[in-house]
């Protein structure tokens, strides 16, 4: 679901919350911003974890040659700082307040909810390392860092790499550095935080980095450039930026007792943010199979997915289920660094929800993996083996050719257009009518969805928390699920005008749930669709980006902190002369990218429902809004 999310206790599956690299012609300043050094930080800089070549079924298996192990650095402990953004959430207007008291475990009937800071509790030990049960217990031996041999051979090559590099523009919420503007205040209007509007990142230019592919995870995103490098920024809680982010500026002085200030740690500049995070910085390519090159960038809640030209998948970070920390795989809490994923071979495409993924290989299968407590994942998990749930496994659905999550359901496109969905259905985001909208509704496998208009195919599909959109081949833009929050573009005037047997109501006679897929009025020419966690976006063939729904942080970037009832025309000064080509949502930040009008290298196009860039299709994830 293009977006929800990690530092808050959230609803099922952690909602997230609100939290320079200079121009480069070459990769070496973002090099410098990705390995600071070694300092007393407020976060431990866990040493790099060993890569390991293919398995010897790939015939590729070589021994790696060994580098020194890393020195540890002595660490000091500094106290989160998640909680300060779950307090400046609650200043919010009265709507906002209302919101921030949600939990994930409250009833599914409250308004739509906020990011809010994740408890500390759920944070993992960094003593513990990343390793499960009693490992945990042992002492963490410094980590040798294997390269891999040069002659190790790619596979052949079955994904095209995107080049035509877009101008990106971002809006929303940046208190935890996830718009990716770095963390100095230029003056008062141009703060790295709250932006209104849609507002160019200068950090990635065009020109000067090139980037190609982007992803918008919960509270951090990662984008992949044209000389095949990815830089990722945001929350690196769990190491979701693959990288070492450890600053010592955010320390307090311990000494200073409760009075002192809440922004003793506030640099000259203006700014408490890290800088290594807030600034876009480079994910090591040591840990990447020499010459290996990537086509696609997805993020989830605390994870990031890449994944090659010749169809395998790297990954890092971790997975999280209803009471904390899930892992990344079995044995395996938390990824440190970029690894290969041996399971998964001839990759197509990867689509990421709030804690799991999709992805669909050359004939048409589709992997999942990741948490499956909402039955997202197209199989059911036994809660005492719950780890078995992070080990990709095929979903029961053939001839696939376009995948979607949100953040906890799942759809899949095949080859004659039928769209399919499992996962969680309380709000009947899934278009499975049977139990639509009860407490405990899931679909539990792959079930064909028959809500759409009689005679339309579907072209695009994408899922937020409670909500999902699509488009049909000939450009109408469809929404169902929950109607509060304006989550399915319509207005209160417009859903009371409707026949009541498209609606679920509530006790008392209010429309709770659009359950049927209903055609917006416009826009008429959509091409893709996009749905963070209680937003959405639509992209039209002329290049025009439209959005609606839940507004609090500015998160759909038409300058108002109130729900945007209808699909809306974003166009201020920064965008309005752009062909916009993808967008994506995190848990209260968006961003949309695209190129000048007059820029003759690229076009807006589609395929199976996916936002083509440069004959690459992209994919929103739906919660997070991952390419």
């Amino acid at each position: 679901m293009a977006g929800p999310s990690r530092r808050a206790a959230a609803k099922p599956a952690a909602d997230k919350v609100v939290k320079k690299a200079p121009a480069r012609k070459a990769s070496a300043s973002f090099k410098a911003a990705a390995k600071p050094a070694a300092k007393k930080t407020s976060r431990a800089a866990a040493p790099k974890e060993p890569v390991e070549p293919e398995s010897e079924s790939d015939d590729e298996a070589l021994k790696p040659t060994k580098k020194a192990a890393p020195k540890k650095a002595t660490l000091k402990k500094a106290a989160p700082k998640k909680a300060a953004a779950a307090a400046k959430a609650t200043a919010k207007k009265a709507v906002t307040a209302t919101i921030s008291k949600r939990t994930r475990d409250a009833t599914e009937d409250e308004a739509p909810p906020a990011k809010r800071a994740r408890s500390e509790s759920e944070a993992p030990s960094q003593k513990s390392g990343t390793s499960r049960g009693s490992h945990a217990a042992k002492t963490r031996q410094p980590v040798v860092v294997h390269k891999w041999p040069k002659f190790v051979k790619l596979g052949a090559m079955i994904n095209e790499a995107p080049t035509t590099p877009l101008d990106i523009f971002v809006m929303g919420s940046g208190e935890s550095g996830e718009l990716g503007l770095g963390n100095k205040v230029y003056n008062i209007k141009l703060k790295p935080t709250n932006v209104k509007r849609p507002r160019i990142n200068h950090n990635l230019g065009r020109h000067q980095v090139g980037v190609v592919s982007i992803a918008a995870g919960g509270m951090h995103a990662a984008v992949l450039t044209r000389d095949n490098t990815i830089l990722t920024w945001g929350v690196n809680d769990q190491r979701a930026l693959g990288r070492d982010t450890a600053w010592d500026g955010g320390l307090r002085d311990m000494d200073a007792g409760d009075d002192s200030s809440d922004d003793s740690s506030m640099q000259e500049d203006g700014s408490s943010m890290n800088p290594h995070e807030s600034t876009p910085g480079l994910v090591d390519s040591e840990y990447f199979l020499p010459g290996t090159k990537f086509v696609q960038v997805v993020a989830s809640d605390s994870a990031t997915f890449a994944l090659t030209a010749d169809g395998r998948v790297y990954g890092w970070g971790t997975f999280r289920a209803n009471n904390g920390i899930l892992g990344f795989e079995e044995h395996n809490l938390v990824q440190q660094t970029p690894k290969i994923l041996k399971a998964l071979h001839k990759i197509k495409k990867l689509a990421a929800g709030d804690n799991h993924i999709l992805a669909l290989d050359s004939k048409g299968k589709v992997w999942a993996w990741g948490d499956g407590e909402q039955q997202q994942l197209g199989r059911r998990v036994q809660e005492r083996v719950r780890e078995t749930a992070l080990i990709p496994t095929a979903v029961g659905v053939r001839h696939v050719v376009d995948v979607a999550c949100g953040r906890n359901h799942s759809f899949a496109i095949d080859k004659n257009g039928q769209v399919w969905a499992w996962g969680a259905n309380n709000f009947g985001q899934c278009g499975i009518l049977d139990r639509a909208g009860e407490e405990n509704a899931f679909v539990f496998s792959p079930t064909k969805v028959e809500i759409f208009p009689e005679g339309k195919k579907i072209n695009a599909v994408a899922g937020g928390n409670h909500h999902s959109v699509a488009c049909t081949e000939d450009g109408l833009l469809l929404s169902w699920g929950r109607i509060d929050g304006s989550m399915v573009g319509f207005s209160s005037a417009q859903i009371k005008a409707m026949n009541n047997n498209n609606l679920i109501l509530d006790d008392r006679g209010n429309p709770r749930i659009l359950k049927l897929a209903v055609p917006h009025d416009e826009p008429t020419n959509t091409r893709a669709v996009f749905a963070g966690t209680d937003n959405s976006f639509a992209l039209t063939e002329d290049g025009k980006s439209y959005a609606f729904g839940f507004s609090t942080a500015y998160q759909t970037g038409l300058g108002t902190d109130e729900d945007v009832a209808t699909p809306t025309l974003v166009a201020n000064t920064a965008v309005k002369n752009h062909k916009i080509m993808w967008a994506g949502c995190g848990g209260q930040f968006s961003i949309l990218a695209g190129v000048p009008n007059d820029d003759q290298t690229s076009s807006a196009g589609a395929t199976n429902g996916s936002t083509t860039i440069n004959g690459n299709a992209a994919h929103t994830n739906g919660v997070n809004g991952t390419t």
